[in-house]
């Protein structure tokens, strides 16, 4: 899920296309996959679906957060409280979804640090029963908040008001959805020729996966009260 810089520009009268701002919400869903070891959890992984991964990895910027978190994906979270591994929780830890063009690269990389785990290991721990992983798919349901945006300017007052479910749908899921990899608003940023790129490269590195959304959404209303007639 890498952002790619080479952006392809609408014609200019395409340019002035209006913004259509999206709210969120993730509904998780029980695949009945339970692991209890890492092998378990290895194996499970080669087939279980892409919506399983996003949700271990991306979910919980949408779930409420009480404290801190010391993992940042559900895998590690688990390695680490219910298997006490840490060495392995670590590794699988700072494993940034970012880094890969897609999810099975992703999923490619979880395996791969697993068995070399694995290889290390004389014996596996094994989870209690009520301690195992249960891997979690989830749907996306998208709501329209009969917001628009005309002036790209305007995303400077308008993205500190946006719910972190519009914040989720545009910049998070928004990449998944594009080929190209791009969030929503790069990809309506870039219709308008090359009038934004700098704004476009400095939205791509930001990186909200070791963040939380609040974090986020200040870090990116930095980026646009940035953004100046100048560098259009």
């Amino acid at each position: 899920m890498k952002p790619t810089q080479n952006l392809n520009t609408k014609s200019p009268e395409e340019a002035s296309v209006t913004f259509q701002v999206k709210d969120c919400a993730l509904i998780a869903k029980a695949t009945g996959k339970r692991a209890r070891t890492l092998k378990d959890l290895r194996d499970i992984l080669e087939t279980i679906g892409p919506e399983s991964l996003f949700y271990h990895f991306w979910g919980s910027l949408l779930r409420p957060r009480f404290e801190d978190q010391e993992y940042h994906n559900d895998f590690a979270s688990w390695s680490a409280h219910s298997l006490n591994d840490k060495p392995v929780a670590e590794r699988l830890g700072i494993v940034d979804p970012l880094e890969f063009d897609n999810l099975d690269e992703l999923r490619v990389e979880l395996m791969d640090i697993i068995d070399e785990r694995i290889d290390e290991l004389e014996m596996l721990p094994t989870a209690s029963r009520d301690r195992q992983f249960e891997f979690i798919s989830s749907d996306i349901v998208v709501f329209a908040t009969h917001r628009t945006i005309k002036d790209p300017h305007d995303l400077k007052t308008v993205i500190p008001e946006l719910s972190l479910g519009s914040i989720f749908y545009h910049f998070i899921d928004g990449r998944r959805r594009s080929d190209a990899c791009i969030d929503d608003f790069s990809a309506w940023l870039a219709t308008f020729k090359n009038k934004y790129q700098d704004v476009i490269k400095s939205i791509a590195e930001i990186d909200p996966y070791f963040s939380s959304l609040t974090n986020f959404r200040e870090a990116l209303t930095e980026e646009f009260v940035k953004m100046r007639p100048s560098t259009v």
